[in-house]
């Protein structure tokens, strides 16, 4: 049998075995392709290569570890790589497995890579396990099981030529930051080609290379979230669209660094004060990670959130979205203020009655924020539900899991709330064995352990205060608390921060349908991303206060509705895939706490922009001041606004921000029967025309009329043939049109 004849057969044994993943030998590599790419095995080097139809090479990856007792161990320094595939049929689909053993007679661990392409899925999911080798022997003293807190499936390193290049003119790197903290937006970072200005940086579980004008490059991303922190660090090279470093690895920990910019190390990381925790075992297994490369990476993300609903479930909501009213817009932090008091709260009732669109579908939440003073005692709250009750309307509740506020100089003799057992024996402790201050300060934020009894006593305590006031609606707060890296914990199987943050916020799902009921709206505020399905939405960024720039004269530096839509424009996917919902925090009527009034201008982009994240309707304004009240007429009472939020939908980007200037220029549509257009133009000195081909948003071929949503007015229309729209934008302002099929 010639070798031609051999090859053929060999390939189509493959194709047959493998169904849409055809396989091939040439020479020393096995290749792989189906329709997305080609992926190429060395079997001499043990690298991979991934070659994407859209242009984007990943060239001579490697997966290594950080063992406690062998060291560092890449899969390129083993003498032996063994190359298996298998068809596999799993809750992704049908497709093709492939494993890759990395092998050494002088190296204690092995490492098993796993590499699976599917039939009907956009995607590959890779991961790395790490094994006692089957004929070397461990190092003296030591079991020879394998103990990291660094795990990578996939690594691009110079000392093994390893390179990432993205096709385009205009390649960037979305860098996110590991929680909605700290008001930290995404970064979108250019690559400079001069090599003395190489961008360097750590994105936190998912991130995305791509080129600004055309959107294709790769989406990448954990879909596990209960063991490791995954980072996803990058390095630059001096050719455009370049890298020469890019490591996804289980084992982030990175302690805030005051000296850094916020977005650069200086508040995006993951807060710690203590190393990752190390996972031990017969077999550690590394995050198993998504990769995808298409021409429009809007796909992957959502085939990304998509991933991780089919991995880790997420939770439903039926019937109409919430609306709630939140007190923090008004009262302060804990109340100190002083300026809502429980009457107040009975008159903000009263006014929200009169708005008979906002009451038209789901009835309205009253949610009381921060209340653990004295002046929103669970009697009160009760009778405050009671009074709302005769309204139609629910009682929200809010609490904090994972941490406590107290002062610094009391930790020792205080008490965790609704226990026995002193605050001391709960905390997290940092690597010099000190209680960890999540929030720092005289007064402040102390993580407690998610593992301990005494937080699961505590929770059901808080738990059981919310059934007492008949709450449907739960805000939980500074979550991130519970996910920070400890040297000491109360369950001694639990080794990572991940993994303890995993197992609180099961347990607190858990005891919310027990002891509350299933049909009780739970949001997230300040948290991380993952995992995601344990409540039904979360704060796309930290607070938002509805001024428009973060740099407005007169308000503070943060908070600003274009901040959160930077980020928003990056996030949108999030909305029918991890959570029913997203949410955008509370609109404002008139001023958020102390701060000036808003311009109805900024109330009106506000509004737009939380119908373009597709966020619940939330409000925190003092309907006892006239102004307030007159513009919630208006805007919160809008029929079509209401109409909206009953079931809210994220527009899809048309174009995202882009670098860190506050000028952000944003357009955004969302098909439907009456397909609607967001623009947003957050510039103050030039107005943003944008224009939007037809076939970019699906219109058929017919005439539609244009049509400002609030106003009414109309912009002119779509004529048959047309083949875009132009639409122009005043400065600090925002459009939102529908596009409504005109019959002849």
């Amino acid at each position: 049998m010639n070798c031609m004849y051999k090859e053929w057969i060999l390939s189509i044994t493959c194709f047959l075995l493998l169904g849409m993943a055809n396989a091939r030998q040439i020479n020393d590599s096995l290749v792989l392709s189906n329709q997305q790419l080609r992926l190429v095995v060395d079997k001499g080097s043990g690298k991979v290569s991934y070659y994407f139809k859209n242009g984007v090479n990943l060239q001579n990856t490697v997966a290594c570890m950080e063992d406690i007792h062998a060291g560092y161990l890449v899969s390129t320094t083993y003498s032996r790589h063994h190359v298996t595939t298998a068809p596999v049929q799993d809750t992704f689909g049908s497709g093709t497995h492939l494993q890759i053993e990395h092998e050494d007679d002088k190296l204690p661990l092995r490492l098993i890579q796993h590499i699976t392409l599917y039939e009907n899925q956009p995607f590959l999911l890779i991961s790395v396990d790490a094994s006692p080798s089957r004929d070397s022997k461990p190092l003296e003293g030591w079991d020879g099981l394998p103990e990291t807190r660094y795990i990578s499936p996939l690594s691009i390193l110079p000392s093994d030529k390893g390179r990432v290049y993205i096709p385009g003119n205009e390649p960037r790197i979305l860098d996110v930051p590991f929680d909605n903290d700290n008001w930290v937006k995404i970064l979108t970072q250019q690559w400079p080609a001069d090599q003395a200005k190489a961008v360097t940086g750590t994105s936190y579980e998912f991130a995305a290379l791509y080129d600004k004008s055309m959107l294709s490059g790769i989406v990448t991303g954990s879909i596990t979230h209960d063991c490791w922190k995954t980072g996803i660090a990058y390095h630059t090279s001096s050719s455009k669209g370049a890298l020469d470093s890019f490591r996804i690895y289980g084992g982030a920990a990175v302690e805030d660094n005051k000296g850094l910019p916020p977005a650069y190390g200086g508040l995006d990381g993951t807060h710690d004060h203590a190393p990752h925790g190390t996972v031990r075992g017969a077999t550690v297994q590394s995050p198993v990670i998504y990769l995808a490369g298409s021409n429009d990476m809007r796909n992957d993300f959502i085939s990304y959130g998509q991933a991780n609903v089919i991995r880790n479930g997420r939770q439903e909501w039926k019937g109409y979205a919430p609306v709630y009213w939140n007190s923090f817009g008004v009262e302060g932090v804990l109340g100190y203020s002083k300026v809502m008091m429980p009457s107040g709260v009975a008159k903000i009732s009263d006014f929200i009655y009169t708005l008979d669109n906002f009451n038209k579908y789901a009835k309205p939440v009253l949610s009381i924020d921060s209340y653990d003073q004295n002046i929103y005692t669970t009697d009160l709250l009760a009778s405050l539900g009671r009074y709302g009750k005769k309204r139609n309307q629910q009682l929200g509740f809010y609490f904090i899991p994972f941490a406590v506020w107290t002062w610094k100089n009391t930790v020792d003799q205080t008490k965790l709330s609704g226990t026995d057992i002193p605050l001391r024996d709960v905390v997290l402790k940092d690597k010099n064995r000190q209680p960890i201050a999540y929030k720092d300060g005289d007064w402040g934020a102390y993580a407690i352990d998610p593992t301990h009894p005494a937080v699961r006593e505590y929770i059901i305590s808080q738990l059981k205060k919310a059934k007492a006031i008949n709450a449907t609606f739960i805000k939980i707060d500074f979550l991130t608390a519970g996910s920070l890296e400890s040297v000491t914990r109360y369950d001694k199987r639990v080794c990572t921060g991940m993994q303890a943050y995993n197992q609180g916020m099961k347990m607190l799902r858990s005891l919310v349908d027990s002891i509350m009921g299933p049909d009780v709206f739970i949001t997230q505020a300040i948290s991380p991303m993952f995992p995601h399905q344990y409540a039904h939405t979360r704060f796309v960024s930290t607070d938002v206060y509805s001024h428009l720039r973060d740099d407005q004269q007169g308000f503070p530096n943060w908070g600003s509705t274009e901040a959160s839509m930077a980020t928003g424009s990056f996030m949108w996917w999030v909305q029918g895939t991890l959570w029913p919902y997203t949410n955008l925090d509370v609109a404002i009527m008139r001023h958020f706490q102390k701060n000036p009034d808003l311009t109805e201008q900024e109330i009106k982009v506000r509004i737009y922009s939380m119908m373009a994240m597709g966020s619940i309707l939330g409000d925190g304004s003092d309907f006892r001041e006239k102004l307030a009240a007159e513009r919630a007429k208006r805007f919160l009472n809008d029929p079509e606004v209401c109409a909206f939020f009953s079931h809210p939908k994220a527009f899809t980007p048309l174009r995202m921000s882009d670098g860190e200037t506050m000028d952000q220029q944003l357009s955004f549509y969302l098909k439907g029967d009456t397909t609607m257009l967001a623009l947003f133009n957050f510039a103050t000195q030039q107005t943003f025309t944008e224009t939007i081909p037809l076939k970019d948003i699906g219109l058929d071929n017919r005439k539609y009329a244009i049509t400002e949503l609030l106003t009414g007015q109309s912009l002119g229309q779509v004529t048959p043939g047309q083949a875009s729209i132009s639409l122009t934008v005043p400065v600090k302002d925002a459009m939102l049109v529908k596009l409504v099929p005109v019959s002849e």
